[in-house]
């Protein structure tokens, strides 16, 4: 049996100083290492080839800065054409331990999983280790994430540790995937919408004497514009698109109910309110009815779209269709 041709990505950033000691920790099972240099201050592909002698490593250079999105982009494209396997992505930062490898493209191997990705929130025990602030800025985009992407079973959307399989990798549009800190999650709706496979991989927090360049409270507010912009094209695409359910006219029915009480209710409890006279009983209960069965046909919606996160590997499916066109 052929071992599968496995890959490492690593975006470099202002990470000289920890470049070499993460490509060496980095398993002999792995057959190629792509260095993507991002237009470095501090040169970090140009260190690397000069403090390291591994073959594995493959070193790129973008001529401009993309960000850390565009700068995987490239690397994933770089072990595509090369004939990779399953490609791992991880920072040159040494936050990211290269001994869990194994971890991640073992479900990815069993055909169990199109995509992982680390979840630093599994161990309770290990949130002391991580500061308060990304505990908290964490769980709020975890829940958008939950929304946009809609992968409810996922948690800790903005890791970037991860593993595809390529043949899921190569039928994500490149162009369309944010270029910056986005990406992550960006990744995640654009895998929803091939209804690929995801799954969280238990793994430690780090945080050593290293700078994040993600500030939680810098991007919270471009995070949301995103997440509800994914949220309304996700929506489209798998409820009126791609399928028309049952949960695509309750959905509709919810949202007209809810807004049509809202807004009669609203305006009668202003209206008795300026006069002075209590809102007659009937007034009240044509305003409660429509929301409440409007409230209850958006819950049956959203529990329908829990139920419906992707469950079947999607590169499994693809070698067996492969398989039926040659014979």
């Amino acid at each position: 049996m052929i071992p599968p041709h496995i890959a490492v990505v690593v975006p470099c950033f202002k990470v000289a100083r920890h470049i070499v000691d993460v490509i060496a920790k980095i398993p002999s099972s792995i057959r190629k290492i792509y260095v993507v240099d991002d237009a470095c201050p501090e040169r970090s592909g140009q260190f690397l080839q000069q403090q390291s002698s591994d073959p594995r490593v493959v070193v790129l250079f973008n001529q401009t800065n993309l960000g850390v999105g565009g700068t995987v982009m490239v690397g994933y494209q770089a072990a595509i054409a090369d004939g990779a396997d399953i490609i791992i992505k991880i920072d040159g930062d040494g936050q990211m331990d290269p001994a869990l490898i194994p971890n991640f493209i073992e479900p990815i191997l069993a055909g169990e999983a199109d995509y992982t990705k680390g979840n630093r929130f599994f161990d309770l025990e290990l949130l002391n280790r991580m500061p308060r602030i990304r505990v908290f800025g964490n769980a709020v985009l975890s829940l958008m994430a939950k929304l946009s992407s809609g992968y409810w079973n996922l948690f800790d959307p903005t890791n970037g540790y991860t593993a595809i399989h390529s043949d899921v990798c190569r039928r994500l549009p490149f162009d369309k995937i944010s270029q910056r800190y986005f990406f992550e999650t960006d990744m995640l709706f654009r895998l929803n919408t091939l209804r690929a496979v995801v799954v969280d991989i238990p793994m430690d927090a780090r945080y050593e004497d290293e700078n994040s360049n993600l500030k939680i409270s810098a991007i919270i507010f471009e995070f949301l514009g995103k997440h509800t912009q994914n949220f309304f094209k996700r929506i489209f695409y798998n409820y009126y698109l791609r399928d028309l359910s049952l949960a695509s006219i309750e959905l509709v029915l919810g949202l007209l109910l809810t807004a049509f009480g809202v807004i009669y209710g609203g305006y009668h409890w202003v209206a008795s309110a300026s006069i002075g006279i209590a809102t007659p009983a009937g007034t009240v209960m044509l305003a409660a009815m429509p929301l409440l069965v409007g409230i209850q046909l958006i819950l049956q919606f959203v529990g329908y779209d829990i139920a419906s996160v992707p469950r079947r590997a999607l590169h499994r499916a693809t070698k067996r269709i492969d398989h039926l066109d040659n014979t």
